[in-house]
């Protein structure tokens, strides 16, 4: 399994471990050449298209808007839309194109080295000469792949998150954007840039066919966390643990909420709080929560577990459907795949089998419990037969 140890044209000859150790999280990376021949899995117009579907998460930047400077507007939008606009200074940002575009999706797995649950979803970008979104940070580490055209970046360094930003749009655009020595480049087709959390950067399209296709990645905040956990474990605990203080000394000063009050407080808090079962339990589930509350849908009439190994058998394979997130962890407590948010105790064999990506057979039944949690996973629309989906599955 150690392919990890070989240097990788994705990382500029890197290997995983020497990018893991010395960029990740850490600093900017330009890799000329990541993807060489690079062909772009999408045009743009089909971008174009997609950002007229309903559902797709798609916005319009345009620098002199016909409402103000740094217009933001959202999609679904129409054909007339893109037709008013100018020929130079805006930009077209398509959220999760992996969702729709199986080619697209595919490109993850060139970041095999990083955990599939630490991906969030593959944006793509399309811009004319001067198109841009401003200088900005992100809170999340980025591979930027120039898809087709050319891009113009420019590194600012590491902000802190109050850096200033200009009021009144519906953009965090630096007030303050200054140029770091050497980090001006334009991008060519297959050329990449990584970029770690609080990186201020700014991409200018060179071309009229400037494509650049976000890896993004998914990092939880700690008051996202705190919160999340806390209503996860509260769903579970008994309302019969309280605080308790038993054996206290008699209070010296009326209403004084003394030292060993608070900390018996603490220690109820922590003591609830430090429980490594629970927290992987809901690590797993808050890690493959799908990007759309939507995306995943349950099949309106369920399948039985006869009928789906029936046309299992009859050779049709069964695909992860677009959007869903798979995640396996195993530990003193047994087995559990994590998928859509939800978890499932199986067997650990089964568990590696159904997160990993390529299509499920019918020799795969033969796994213990295969049948039963295989049928739940159509049932609940994380699995699917590509064949069924009638108008589904056309392509942009």
């Amino acid at each position: 399994m150690n392919h990890h140890d070989k240097p990788l044209t994705l990382l500029g000859d890197l290997t995983a471990a020497d990018f893991l150790a010395n960029y990740w999280q850490q600093k900017p990376l330009l890799i000329r050449g990541a993807m060489p021949d690079f062909i772009s899995p999408i045009e743009a117009d089909e971008l174009a298209g997609l950002a007229c579907e309903p559902g797709v998460e798609a916005r319009l930047v345009e620098e002199e808007g016909p409402d103000g400077p740094w217009q933001v507007s959202h999609g679904p939008f129409d054909e007339a839309t893109f037709e008013r606009l100018p020929e130079n200074n805006w930009s077209l940002l398509v959220q999760a194109v992996d969702h729709y575009v199986p080619s697209v999706a595919a490109l993850m797995d060139e970041f095999d080295f990083l955990p599939r649950w630490r991906l969030d979803d593959v944006m793509i970008s399309y811009a004319p000469p001067g198109g841009n979104v401003g200088a900005h940070i992100d809170q999340y580490d980025v591979f930027l792949l120039q898809a087709s055209g050319h891009r113009r970046w420019q590194l600012g360094g590491k902000l802190t998150d109050d850096a200033p930003i200009i009021q009144g749009i519906d953009l965090r655009i630096l007030k303050e954007f200054t140029v770091e020595p050497d980090s001006d480049w334009v991008l060519d087709p297959g050329d990449m840039l990584y970029l770690p959390p609080g990186w201020a950067h700014h991409g200018v399209s060179q071309s009229d066919d400037c494509m650049t296709i976000s890896v993004g990645f998914r990092a939880p905040s700690a008051d996202e966390a705190i919160t999340s956990y806390a209503d996860y474990l509260g769903e579970q605990l008994p309302a019969s643990q309280r605080y308790s203080d038993a054996g206290m000394a008699p209070a010296q000063q009326v209403g004084e909420l003394d030292d060993a009050a608070v900390e018996r407080m603490r220690q109820l808090i922590i003591s609830t709080l430090d429980n490594p079962t629970q927290v992987a339990q809901w690590f797993g589930r808050v890690m493959t929560q799908p990007k759309y509350v939507d995306q995943v849908v349950p099949l309106e009439t369920p399948m039985d577990e006869a009928a789906l190994v029936a046309q299992l058998q009859e050779g049709d394979p069964l695909y992860h459907m677009p959007g869903s997130r798979f995640a396996w962890r195993h530990d003193a407590s047994g087995t559990t795949l994590f998928v859509d948010g939800d978890g499932h105790a199986c067997s650990t064999e089964l568990a590696k089998r159904l997160a990993d990506t390529t299509p499920l057979y019918a020799e795969d039944l033969e796994l213990d419990g295969a049948a039963a949690l295989i049928t739940q996973l159509v049932n609940t629309g994380s699995l699917g037969f590509m064949s069924d989906e009638g108008d589904d599955d056309e392509e942009y």
